[in-house]
């Protein structure tokens, strides 16, 4: 599970330099948000998040690329990069994070088996991308990729 520490460690973190940050979930379905609105006066560094369960919401509202997706999948470090660009465009936000994956049980296959997950946190210039593995269930994957999101949104601002 979130530990509270880990959440509010990134709340602190954004505040301290007066960042704020966005997301665009796939696999996780608002988790994230979820989450991160669970802390009372987040809305001074949370702006919000696009979930985009589907590639045509992936093109449309974040503007993934269709050459993206047919070449490397919903599932893919490509994908997550063009993807938290997005989310930093269509918020304005300082820091985007975004998640895309496979949670299960259905979808996988040979090359992107069952807890697959990409995410890939940016402020515009760097980027931290990371591809993961996680096991369990559907919500143990969703709920292990919300953690890994947080991770890397920490890494990225600079707080570990």
């Amino acid at each position: 599970m979130t530990s509270d520490t880990d959440i509010l460690a990134l709340v602190h973190l954004l505040r301290g330099q007066g960042l704020r940050i966005s997301f665009a979930e796939s696999c996780t379905g608002g988790m994230a948000s979820e989450m991160l609105t669970s802390i009372p006066g987040v809305s001074d560094v949370f702006l919000g998040s696009a979930v985009t369960y589907s590639n045509e919401s992936k093109e449309a509202i974040l503007g993934v690329s269709h050459d993206t997706l047919v070449e490397h999948g919903a599932v893919s470090e490509e994908c997550a990069r063009e993807m938290a660009l997005g989310s930093l465009k269509a918020y304005g936000s300082d820091v985007a994070v975004s998640v895309t994956g496979i949670a299960g049980p259905d979808g996988a296959t040979y090359d992107k088996p069952v807890g697959l997950v990409y995410i890939a946190a940016t402020n515009g210039k760097d980027f931290i991308c990371s591809a993961n593995r996680f096991f369990g269930d559907r919500h143990d994957v969703r709920l292990a990729s919300v953690n890994a999101m947080f991770r890397d949104a920490i890494r990225l601002i600079g707080g570990f």
